[in-house]
């Protein structure tokens, strides 16, 4: 039989979150150990610099098929049960990494690694959004992608902590004994999901899949909408990669900036984009997901004056922690895809959002082929045009949060 989440008791559903952020800590330590972590593993084992920057194309690919994957089968068993599948693998293979070091078991554990991490999102956003009501799922959104900027800070804090005291910096891959111990709790701290009624939904809805999800989100009445998010999605990662990927590039070779205001630039544009994700959560809470589209407009703003402005030292911070705050509008899009499709589909509309993934692994080749011939910062300026393509598809899909006046309707 059947519960309605609103039954649940706000201590009973906010204990799952906070089950689900130990998870995405988790998620997030793993992912970008490949970056943060890339020196030390090529040195270990002896890759080019070709071969170290395939880890990150290879874990790409896999979370990608993890997306598409893990995201239907958890609207089909359950996305109790395949959470726990994720964090498994997860946990297993991170724990591997000190023992893998020959250049083609490296590769096959990372694509590994990145298909259960792939994973994640579609099963985090798919449960919380159930869990929760509509008004509060753009906050927790923003809870969400700050768990995952303090993971990768902390992550990047404790490496350098490792290595000035001499110590293994394979220690770090200890966290994947985080997820292995959490899972008996998970069967106490999360709701089974085929047996709960997503927050609103009729009595009598679907609360799993019964035929291939995939199908489904591609049926005709919502393929063009489905085509669409999966547009926005690539040209947001485009965006990030064009832009982003390069800026330690361009203001260390460009603009000829010493490497501790490089590290402050970028350390605020970090920072940021924590606040910038709360702040956008909130925001569409209230007056809908579609407003957040104005913060890629923003960003796509700010990227020429952080190109082609004669900015001094302490602007250039400036400009990094608006570019930071405003491109983090993206947060908004786990509940919002949740709410595009109908219940019973919210895992595999969340793992939309990992389809842009496939334009990340191309763009810094695309980009990096450009450079030569068109300098670097007309190249970098492509985001500010992709940011902005991505904006006027946002604004052309549905809203799902109806516009609010002092938090009322």
């Amino acid at each position: 039989m059947s519960i309605r989440a609103e039954d649940l008791s706000t201590g009973r559903r906010v204990g799952a979150l906070a089950f689900l952020m130990v998870g995405y800590f988790c998620y997030a330590w793993a992912w970008n150990t490949v970056d943060i972590l890339r020196p030390y593993i090529r040195d270990a084992a002896g890759l080019s610099l070709a071969q170290s920057g395939l880890l990150y194309t290879v874990q790409a690919a896999g979370g990608l098929v993890g997306a598409i994957i893990m995201g239907q089968l958890a609207d089909r068993i359950g996305r109790r049960t395949a959470l726990m599948l994720a964090l498994a693998g997860l946990g297993s293979l991170l724990l591997a990494q000190m023992a893998v070091t020959a250049p083609l078991p490296l590769l096959a554990s990372r694509a590994g690694m990145g298909f259960f991490m792939g994973a994640m999102y579609p099963i985090v956003v798919g449960l919380y959004a159930g869990l929760f009501a509509p008004r509060t799922r753009g906050l927790i959104a923003g809870v969400v992608m700050g768990v995952y900027n303090v993971s990768v800070a902390s992550l990047t804090f404790m490496s350098g902590q490792l290595i000035a005291a001499g110590l293994d910096w394979r220690l770090l891959y200890w966290l994947g004994l985080v997820p292995l111990l959490a899972l008996p709790l998970a069967l106490w701290a999360v709701p089974d999901d085929r047996r709960l009624l997503a927050w609103g939904a009729d009595p009598g809805a679907q609360t799993v899949a019964r035929r291939l999800p995939m199908a489904e989100i591609f049926a005709p009445a919502v393929r063009r909408q489905t085509l669409l998010l999966t547009a926005m999605t690539g040209l947001n990662f485009f965006a990030y990669q064009a832009f982003t990927g390069w800026a330690t590039t361009y203001l260390r070779d460009v603009r000829q900036l010493p490497a501790d205001l490089i590290g402050q630039v970028l350390g605020v544009q970090f920072i940021a984009a924590a606040a910038g994700a709360f702040a956008w959560g909130m925001i569409s809470d209230r007056l809908g997901r579609r407003t957040a589209a104005w913060g890629f407009v923003a960003a796509a703003g700010l990227i020429p004056v952080y190109l082609f402005a004669p900015l001094a030292p302490v602007l250039f911070v400036a400009v990094g922690f608006g570019y930071g705050a405003m491109m983090t509008a993206s947060a908004v899009w786990g509940p919002w895809l949740a709410e595009l499709y109908p219940p019973h589909l919210r895992s595999t509309a969340a793992s939309i959002f990992n389809w842009g993934r496939i334009v990340s692994m191309t763009a810094p080749i695309i980009t990096a082929a450009l450079v030569p011939h068109l300098g670097m910062a007309p190249v970098m300026l492509m985001g500010s045009a992709a940011f902005l393509l991505a904006a006027a598809i946002w604004f052309s899909l549905p809203e799902t949060i109806q516009r609010t006046k002092m938090g009322l309707k």
